[in-house]
């Protein structure tokens, strides 16, 4: 485990280095760190503050929470299916979002995207809550997040359909696929609060966690609020996942891929997933933005889209080896 962590530490780091130095400039990786620290006000010492630096910040919260919560849920429901987008909290941040570019916000007043995904995924986790109930087990949560889910899309598509042009389609659609261009500090600011108050809150589920691999009964018997774990696994997802959805739009296949590639090393407890889960879903969303900048740099590739690429063929390698291993 240890060593585990150290590996995929070193492996962040060294994506983190990458994702400072690789641009679209010809500028060697030693200029571009020496103008990052060295204090100046030259055009690449503030390409490299205003523009790199919280790209790359931005893309170890986004990837972490998206990790992190991917891990809590399959741990929580017991369900290797489930993922972050399952509670239809995301779908929910999306519709705010949306709703903030059709209306004209966005554009009016800078953070006004974020801050509507952020209270769109509030409301979506208001709603799920008040449809699963407080005595609903994990049956009636997946269902009440499926149903959220689905309403959030319809509305999306709803909005599309208005869209008054074909610029605030392609607006909304480009949007909706995911990217980290054009991001700052702000953006930075405005999503750490509730990144780090949700992955406190899910990283205290380790032990919990552990415990409800045996059941909810069993559990409960060991002495184990299983309605708290719920509670603390809702609104943690909600909060992490809310806010990289606001900051970063919709990017897929992170939180299902990367506990399943993680597990082997960590065995079937579901607590010793949290941590690595995080580090793996923040190198891999690195390593993401700095291929965005590699393939197709003038094309204006989506982070969503280059996650998809390099998550669905994980994904598909490791249901060929579940099979192989059942045969």
């Amino acid at each position: 485990m240890t060593r585990l962590l150290a590996v995929l530490g070193v492996l962040l780091v060294a994506l983190f280095g990458a994702s400072l130095v690789v641009g679209p400039a010809p500028i060697g990786p030693l200029s571009s760190l020496e103008a990052l620290f060295d204090g100046g006000q030259t055009p690449l010492s503030l390409v490299m503050r205003e523009i790199r630096l919280p790209r790359a910040i931005l893309a170890v919260m986004v990837g972490a929470s998206l990790g992190l919560s991917g891990a809590a849920m399959q741990g929580y429901l017991r369900n290797p299916l489930a993922e972050p987008g399952l509670l239809g909290i995301s779908g929910s941040a999306a519709l705010g979002a949306v709703l903030a570019i059709q209306t004209g916000l966005a554009a009016d007043f800078a953070l006004a995207l974020p801050l509507a995904a952020l209270a769109g995924a509030l409301i979506g986790v208001l709603l799920i809550t008040l449809l699963a109930g407080r005595q609903g087990g994990t049956l009636s949560l997946i269902l009440a997040g499926i149903a959220i889910s689905a309403l959030a899309s319809a509305l999306v598509s709803l909005v599309l359909n208005l869209s008054p042009n074909p610029f605030a389609t392609s607006e909304i659609v480009f949007w909706m696929m995911g990217s980290l261009a054009d991001r700052s500090m702000h953006h930075v600011l405005l999503a750490l609060p509730f990144v780090l108050l949700g992955a406190l809150l899910l990283l205290t589920l380790g032990r919990p966690l552990d415990a409800m691999t045996l059941g909810e009964d069993t559990a409960e018997a060991m002495g184990m609020r299983v309605r708290r774990v719920r509670w603390r696994l809702i609104i943690g997802s909600a909060l992490v996942v809310g806010a990289s959805t606001a900051v970063a739009g919709t990017i897929g296949f992170v939180g299902l891929v990367v506990p399943h590639l993680i597990r082997p090393w960590v065995g079937a407890m579901p607590g010793r997933l949290l941590v690595s889960s995080a580090l793996g879903g923040a190198a891999m969303v690195l390593l993401a933005d700095v291929l965005v900048r590699v393939i197709l740099p003038a094309s204006d590739l989506k982070l969503g889209v280059v996650t998809a690429l390099i998550g669905a063929p994980l994904f598909l390698h490791l249901i060929y080896q579940t099979r192989r291993t059942l045969a």
